[in-house]
């Protein structure tokens, strides 16, 4: 192997000590530790086994295992083969752990001589040295003796560096010009429609809200049980049984309780988990907030996908001024357009009850009531909610519906309201009625 640089002559180069490369393994496993050992990844699991898998196998030199499909299925236990553009869970993954690495870093009291980074794009890490003498290892296998006082060593290594500040100084010259006068190349429609999230480091939250929720008490089931032999022995025949009471049976107030580990729909999960895969995609951290898991104050400081109509006061606060708006009429819901002479939408059921056609709306506020970036993902009803969550995360529907919106848009707070007729109790896709920007 040559040295990396030419030694003087009467010089022979000499290779380092074999032992750098343990000592750099030896360093990179120590900073791993004190990640990992942090509050910022202590308790979260995933973001360890992920960050752990990737530094091991780079540091054994073993690239093939940092492919996304590997890392699924090796850590995250995804069969092989699986459909990677289906379950984004390796992305996803990658963008919570770059945000908690960035928090670990910001907040150490003393910079660390060690830095390891996941480059966005890439599942595999990198070691930056702050030290001279870290550097240099991870720079150079060779090294060879200098006398500190030669002048003829010293004029050489004078020229070399005055020669490479002029190269590099013209290649960044030519890459500034080149820079400046290449076209930036175009940003697809679901980056135009999210670009505000990437403003900020901070996380989007996806917001569902959780309704109270009442369930009959463990002694009406009992009661039942005994006139009924053999039923509701179970939670499990309990959570997912309906309770065939008698209509004409009387029940007082305190055969009921506030049950909190229920109560969010259907529709707003469908939403919730289509613009969570989104997110992965894009490579932007995102964090799950349902009921009390979220204030007014943390919508102030982060950019925020809300889920939910009428289940979701912050969702009613956001649009009430809004060109569309929800409302509630005598215990009639509808979508009103606020002006005079508005058109009015109202949820379409069938004999028995069942949605046959629903509406939503879409707000993409640039700077809304809360002074961040939000955008509002909700239908008078469930299949309503699901429709404007595949609507905000679908190239195509984002493509279509937006065709005739301002060409301007993208700097614009936009509402858009959608329409999806229901098929066996299953949504079909959402079709824009109307576009309104400001």
């Amino acid at each position: 192997m040559k040295p990396l640089v030419e030694p003087p002559p009467g010089r022979e180069a000499i290779h380092a000590s074999t032992d750098v490369e343990a000592v750099s393994r030896e360093a990179v496993l120590r900073e791993l530790e004190n990640i990992l050992a942090s509050h910022h990844f202590q308790h979260a699991g995933r973001c360890k086994q992920f960050l752990r898998y990737v530094v091991e196998h780079k540091l054994d030199g073993e690239q093939d295992k940092l492919k996304e499909r590997t890392i699924g299925t090796e850590v995250f236990q995804r069969p092989v083969g699986y459909a990677t553009g289906e379950d984004p869970v390796v992305r996803v993954q990658a963008g919570e752990v770059r945000r908690r690495l960035e928090q670990y870093y910001q907040e150490m009291p003393q910079p660390s001589p060690l830095r390891i980074e996941l480059p966005v794009g890439s599942y595999s890490p990198v070691f930056h040295w702050k030290s001279a003498s870290g550097a240099q290892q991870q720079k150079s296998q060779w090294a060879w003796p200098v006398a500190a006082h030669d002048p003829f060593w010293k004029s050489r290594v004078k020229v070399a560096l005055l020669l490479g500040t002029a190269i590099a100084i013209a290649f960044a010259a030519k890459a500034a010009y080149n820079a400046w006068h290449r076209p930036a190349a175009a940003k697809t429609i679901l980056e135009q429609f999210w670009s505000p999230v990437f403003a900020t480091r901070q996380p989007v939250l996806i917001c569902l809200a959780e309704p109270v929720a009442y369930r009959p008490s463990e002694d009406i089931y009992r009661r039942y049980s005994r006139t009924h032999p053999g039923t509701f022995q179970t939670e499990a025949e309990r959570a997912n049984t309906p309770l065939p009471l008698d209509p004409d049976e009387k029940l007082t107030w305190g055969d009921f309780f506030v049950y909190t580990d229920y109560g969010v729909a259907a529709g707003d999960v469908y939403a919730a988990v289509a613009l969570s895969g989104l997110f992965g995609k894009l490579d932007k951290p995102s964090q799950l907030r349902i009921g009390a898991g979220y204030t007014f104050q943390d919508l102030r400081n982060s950019p925020a996908a809300v889920i939910g109509a009428f289940n979701n006061k912050w969702t009613m606060q956001l649009v009430s001024n809004l060109r569309f708006a929800f409302i509630e009429d005598h215990e009639h819901y509808m979508i009103r357009e606020q002006i005079p002479g508005g058109k009015v939408w109202i949820t379409r059921l069938g004999p028995d009850g069942e949605t046959l056609e629903d509406f939503a709306i879409v707000s993409r506020l640039i700077d809304s009531k809360t002074g961040q970036f939000t955008v509002t993902v909700a239908g008078i009803g469930p299949k309503g909610t699901q429709a404007a969550g595949e609507f905000v995360s679908s190239a195509r529907y984002l493509e279509e519906g937006l065709a005739g919106a301002p060409a301007d848009w993208p700097k614009r707070n936009l509402e858009v309201l959608l329409q999806t007729t229901v098929t066996d109790s299953v949504s079909g896709p959402p079709h824009v009625i109307a576009t309104y920007a400001w």
